[in-house]
């Protein structure tokens, strides 16, 4: 029992061991401002994310800044072997950390990862197509704004996939259910960089090319799907901004402008999707729509109070490639903005529609079971697993406060931005 007591102290929690380190020069090695920590380790260690067979165990990944290339540093104060353990052996950090990097090209010498480090990062520029520069804060014009470039390049782009897999390293850490892409010309990246320049020793810049660096920020993924009969869908498939750079407004400007504008020009788009978008993507994806489509004459608060329409789906496809899905949560939206929630007859109708919309699969498999069941098939398994009048109503009415409280918030977003 003292024997398996002892045991309990070689398992740690890889989100409590591991840090992450983005290096611009050689003292970033050591500056512990610059520490960030992993979400998500499932996609590495399992479903526990714990790692057996090391005492004060941790893992420490650094990367530069520009090109991406790794360093892991693997260490602990004890290992399980050193004890009778009848033949229990500790995890393999190292053969796991290595899984998810492509090529097995990581560094785990400090001297080595230093060296590569000054003698790659001053040359390292972004690879494919510039497509889109911006300022934070936006205007550009305080001190200490921040210059970033978004650049396109497709799959078939040999040197970008070669960068592109070390970027990847990251998304097993911060998207769930990742999974690397597969080479096809259909799959483009938009990549974000932040562009800056060296200070020399006096502190002040120096406008020579020479002196300009480039550290990576972050993508975009985005296939390219077939729309019968000869245009494109575009469907966003993963977003990453890595922490260091979150919450600088990179992701909306990814949304409403970078992969926006950028096929808007295009004349055989049909319109642009997202691929199960996690809710903080949506909130931001919905926040721009509903602020593009407030302006259209087919929202007007009389057309909205009038109810979801043909004319809106055209208007929002056509102006702004918004999906018919995306236009329905749009005009829910907007149509809660225009609702008197004091006027009991108008907030019920309200009610109704969103309801209704939330209750259509059940419906729609309620409905292909009655169908079956008038063909002779045996269909009382399946209509035992239904959710009785009452559990379904409660359900249903669960999830419409729960789609209000997200629509509210858009609209306080939009509201604040008046």
């Amino acid at each position: 029992m003292s024997q398996l007591a002892d045991l309990k102290g070689y398992v740690s929690y890889a989100l409590d061991c591991t840090r992450f380190r983005l290096v611009r020069d050689e003292s970033d090695v050591e500056n512990e401002e610059l520490v960030f920590a992993p979400e998500m380790a499932h996609q590495i260690f399992g479903e526990s994310e714990s790692i057996f067979g090391y005492r004060d165990l941790k893992i420490e990944i650094m990367a530069s800044a520009g090109p991406l290339d790794l360093y892991f540093d693997i260490s602990y104060a004890k290992k399980v072997e050193e004890l009778q353990t009848e033949g229990l052996k500790a995890d393999d950090v190292e053969k796991s950390l290595a899984s998810i990097v492509e090529n097995a090209s990581y560094y785990t010498n400090l001297d080595e990862f230093k060296r590569v480090h000054a003698s790659k990062a001053p040359s390292f520029r972004p690879v494919g197509t510039k497509v889109d520069e911006f300022k934070h804060p936006l205007d550009g014009t305080e001190p200490g704004s921040r210059t970033f470039e978004v650049y396109v390049s497709s799959a078939e782009d040999a040197e970008y996939m070669k960068f592109h897999t070390r970027l990847e390293m990251f998304s097993f850490w911060y998207i769930d259910g990742f999974s690397r892409v597969e080479i096809d010309p259909l799959w483009l990246f938009f990549t974000v960089y932040e562009r800056y320049e060296l200070e020399n020793n006096n502190g002040s810049v120096e406008g020579d090319v020479s002196n300009v660096r480039y550290a990576t920020v972050g993508y975009v993924s985005v296939y390219q799907y077939y729309s019968y009969p000869n245009k494109v869908r575009p469907r966003i498939s993963q977003i990453l901004i890595l922490p260091p750079f979150q919450k600088l407004g990179i992701a909306t400007r990814l949304i409403k402008h970078s992969t926006y504008d950028y096929f808007r020009k295009k004349d055989n788009i049909t319109d642009i999707t997202f691929e199960e978008p996690i809710e903080a993507i949506q909130h931001i994806r919905s926040v721009v729509d509903a602020r593009r489509c407030k302006q259209l004459p087919a929202f007007t608060r009389e057309k909205l109070l009038a109810g979801f329409s043909k004319e809106m789906l055209h208007a929002a496809r056509e102006t702004y490639l918004i999906n018919p899905k995306q236009c329905r949560v749009v005009y829910e939206i907007l149509r809660l903005g225009v609702t008197d929630l004091d006027n009991e007859e108008q907030y019920r109708a309200y009610r109704l529609e969103v309801k209704k919309r939330l209750n259509m699969n059940y419906s729609r498999h309620r409905r292909d079971l009655a169908r079956a069941k008038k063909r002779g098939v045996d269909v009382t398994a399946a209509m035992c697993g239904l959710p009785s009048v009452a559990e379904r109503i409660e359900s249903l009415n669960a999830v419409y406060k729960e789609v209000e409280e997200i629509y509210g918030q858009v609209l306080q977003k939009l509201l604040a931005e008046h």
